[in-house]
């Protein structure tokens, strides 16, 4: 049964399973730091213009990663394939797993995960207040295009797209 609420500190649950309802990409945002870069998985990913190309992303401010991602010059978003779940999960838990995948790195030290979905790597141009996150804008500098099936992320589960008429 739909029920209206206005969001407040006594409803914070429903207003988090609101937000849910809406399916999301998985992303894990990349960025130079000490000592191999620092990772953080996002769902928080959105374009914003095609020309010029822009994108941004919301971390957390409370996040122990956040002094990195609000510092960084340039940082990289990729888009997570289907059976990448567990991936995403360990770049949840830990800033560092890019023991869990192939990574290189480019001559300003940014970590570029080697197998995903798509890949942006992007220079800051903007960071603004966002309440309890911050909002980086990012112009794309280089993009890589794999094919795939993303993974996607909708009412506290991991799923896949399926394209089907």
């Amino acid at each position: 049964m739909a029920r209206n609420f206005v969001p407040g500190t006594d409803n914070t649950r429903d207003f988090r399973d609101a937000l849910g309802c809406f399916a999301t990409g998985v992303t894990v945002v990349t960025a130079p730091g000490s000592p191999d870069g620092i990772g953080m998985t996002a769902n928080s990913f959105s374009s914003i213009s095609l020309s010029p190309p822009l994108v941004l992303w919301s971390p957390s401010k409370t996040s122990l990663r956040y002094p990195y991602f609000a510092q960084a010059m340039r940082f990289a978003i990729h888009v997570m394939q289907a059976d990448q779940k567990d991936l995403a999960l360990e770049f949840a838990r830990r800033g560092d797993a890019f023991d869990r995948v192939a990574t290189e790195f480019d001559e300003d030290g940014l970590p570029l995960i080697q197998e995903c979905l798509a890949r942006f790597v992007c220079r800051t141009t903007a960071l603004h207040d966002g309440g309890d996150h911050a909002i980086i804008v990012g112009h794309v500098e280089q993009v890589m295009l794999n094919e795939g099936t993303p993974l996607v992320f909708a009412q506290s589960s991991y799923g896949a797209f399926s394209s089907g008429g």
